[in-house]
């Protein structure tokens, strides 16, 4: 294996958050193959290059070298890369929109709605789990727009800056839409005929979720500890995944209002709507990308409603709760 920028953003994460636990939680990686990936860099260089114990890891003196060499690089080539992809845009102009999302109803009807308007245009879509990640592509020239989703009233990421360590670039972010977060049941489920759910009658149920790297695992346990009791272990999948589990009632799955439910499965809002979830566009404030970011903001509003169409049950519920749908464009 050859030494790669990636491995060394490792090694600086593990030094940054003080551990590979933290550093996993940071990067949006399961904690045993970051550990893995550390063993596979400290062969490749040829020794060790943190102390780990109990409280947490501490770079060795190959570490430090190595530190100090990858504090130098990542923002050198970072900052090439940001620049490289600006020019590429200034000269490409409004002929490609580069669009990062996470899982959500927006994408789908935002690149149909540039599509429409702009027939000539190359679109080019990148999925992720993490936010972080597609404001790190923001940040680097990568990516024109992003569209993520955050829990409550957390603020969006920001991206490392490439003018030097410790320094961070605020992206501009524009909330969309604001979702309940809705339970996801089987249609015969016990519950479903209700026209809400507390959440304390779900203290038995096990729960699926899709990855991501926001603090919705967290907010929804105080909100289970609030509603008086502790949430069982929450299993991780891709969302195939997690509505075969829900279709045969071996795990409810917290999912946004705006989610529609395959045949079978039913989506209930819960008792005083504990959990929110905000869909935000972004972008690099002095990307030419910024200059268009009124109309793709307002393309996202649209489509996002035409998803609340679909869903005749939410626009109902919409009516009745203030603050939540579209937030104008």
């Amino acid at each position: 294996m050859r030494l790669e920028l990636r491995h060394l953003r490792i090694v600086c994460a593990i030094a940054d958050n003080g551990s590979v636990t933290k550093a996993a939680a940071a990067l949006g990686l399961a904690q045993p193959a970051l550990a893995a990936q550390l063993k596979r860099i400290e062969r490749t260089i040829g020794g060790a290059l943190f102390e780990r114990d109990r409280h947490g890891a501490r770079p060795t003196a190959l570490g430090e070298l190595v530190l100090a060499r990858a504090r130098v690089l990542l923002p050198a080539m970072q900052g090439l890369e940001a620049e490289a992809a600006r020019l590429a845009s200034d000269r490409a102009g409004l002929r490609s929109y580069r669009i990062g999302a996470v899982n959500g109803p927006i994408l789908g009807g935002l690149v149909h709605r540039i599509a429409a308007e702009h027939p000539e245009a190359v679109l080019t879509t990148h999925t992720s789990w993490s936010a972080v990640e597609l404001t790190e592509l923001l940040a680097a020239g990568r990516l024109d727009y992003a569209l993520i989703g955050i829990c409550g009233d957390t603020a969006p990421p920001t991206a490392a800056s490439p003018l030097g360590h410790g320094l961070e670039r605020e992206m501009t972010w524009r909330v969309v839409a604001v979702d309940a977060v809705f339970v996801l049941l089987p249609e015969n489920h016990p519950l479903t005929g209700k026209d809400e759910v507390d959440l304390a009658d779900l203290a038995d149920t096990h729960w699926v979720a899709t990855p991501g790297d926001g603090c919705l695992r967290s907010c929804f346990a105080a909100a289970c500890a609030r509603a008086g009791f502790t949430v069982r272990n929450i299993y991780e999948g891709d969302v195939r995944t997690c509505v075969e589990l829900v279709e045969a009632g071996a795990a409810a799955a917290l999912c946004q209002s705006s989610f529609r439910p395959p045949p079978g499965l039913v989506s209930v809002p819960l008792t005083g709507t504990p959990l929110s979830w905000r869909h935000l566009l972004g972008w690099h404030p002095e990307a030419p990308a910024a200059h268009h970011a009124s109309q793709v903001v307002s393309y996202a509003s649209a489509a996002y409603q035409d998803a609340v169409t679909r869903l005749p049950h939410y626009g109902r519920w919409l009516a009745c709760h203030r603050g939540f749908g579209t937030q104008g464009a």
